[in-house]
């Protein structure tokens, strides 16, 4: 398969709003089930060799550990126990609703008891409707479902290559159920002091000044999957650095700048992952040198931070 597989949005439209939904109401259950985390990382997807993972949770709330798990090659949701008991049921032919009676009787079935305080989509268009009454969102289609994987796991490649090559605070490169988005995040210890009126979750997500990048599917704001990085807080004059390779902009974004390589462009490149990685390079350079980060401190060549180990005479 190509390095970088065609994903255009209004081919699998309908499944990405399916399964978006799919993937918060999993998500918003690990979020209640799981140990809370600096910037919400405990709340992220992480991959594995047949989809996407909640990760070990339970224990501390009186739950037994238990695991959600989507498989996007058998097209099932796993709901697993330490003990060895699962779970599981197939995910062709689920609405929202139905999706949520099916992984409710799962969890009840492994003796696990999870209570949503908000049970309705987040930061979406319906988000006024409970995960239980959405008969709308009904379609999953396997084969783009196989791709939104295969696309996920190609680039989260890309980014494990790219944040070896920082020292410093970094999260993990994990998958948001927020935005349906994936992403690398590097942080100052800067503090940031939000206004009073901002929202809980963005007051924890952006405490600390970062320097943030990833990939997403596009939407309604951004009708294409594209590669991006953001700056925040965002110093002055961001948008006058200069972005590489050639297709990559600065975009206004939500009242900000969004450096931007469409992943059409990517593909179209003689070197796709060189081109993404180039990219990556050139938006935190010009983030870090506008915000005044010691780059040269926190550069870690190779993911080596000895600069013994850097000489070919110790090899």
């Amino acid at each position: 398969m190509e390095p970088f597989p065609p994903i255009p949005l209004a081919e699998w439209r309908d499944t990405k709003e399916t399964l978006h939904r799919f993937t918060q109401l999993v998500g918003k259950i690990r979020l209640a089930a799981s140990v809370r985390r600096n910037h919400w990382w405990n709340v992220t997807f992480h991959l594995t060799g047949r989809g996407i993972t909640t990760r070990p949770m339970g224990q501390v709330d009186g739950n037994p550990v238990f695991t959600i798990d989507f498989d996007f090659v058998d097209h099932r949701l796993v709901v697993a126990r330490l003990d060895g008991r699962s779970v599981s049921f197939p995910l062709v032919g689920q609405s929202v609703a139905s999706f949520h009676r099916e992984t409710f009787a799962a969890l009840a079935a492994l003796g696990v008891s999870v209570d949503l305080p908000v049970p309705r989509p987040y930061d979406l268009p319906d988000t006024a409707r409970p995960f239980a009454e959405d008969t709308e969102h009904a379609v999953y289609d396997p084969v783009h479902a196989n791709r939104y994987w295969q696309v996920l796991s190609r680039v989260a490649l890309v980014l494990e290559e790219f944040a070896a090559g920082f020292s410093g605070k970094a999260s993990p490169v994990h998958h948001f159920w927020h935005s349906l988005d994936i992403a690398h995040t590097r942080f100052s210890e800067r503090h940031i002091d939000q206004p009073a009126d901002v929202d809980p979750v963005t007051r924890e997500a952006y405490s600390r000044e970062l320097i943030s990048f990833g990939f997403w599917f596009g939407d309604a704001t951004f009708g294409e999957p594209a590669f991006y990085s953001y700056t925040a807080p965002e110093p002055p004059a961001l948008a006058e650095e200069p972005l590489t390779p050639e297709p990559a902009r600065w975009i206004a974004y939500h009242g900000s700048h969004l450096a931007v390589l469409p992943y059409a462009a990517a593909r179209a490149a003689s070197d796709p992952r060189a081109a993404v990685l180039g990219f990556y390079e050139s938006a935190y350079r010009a983030g870090a040198a506008r915000a005044g980060w010691d780059t040269d401190g926190l550069d870690c060549p190779g993911g080596i931070t000895d600069p013994r180990l850097l000489s070919p005479h110790d090899a």
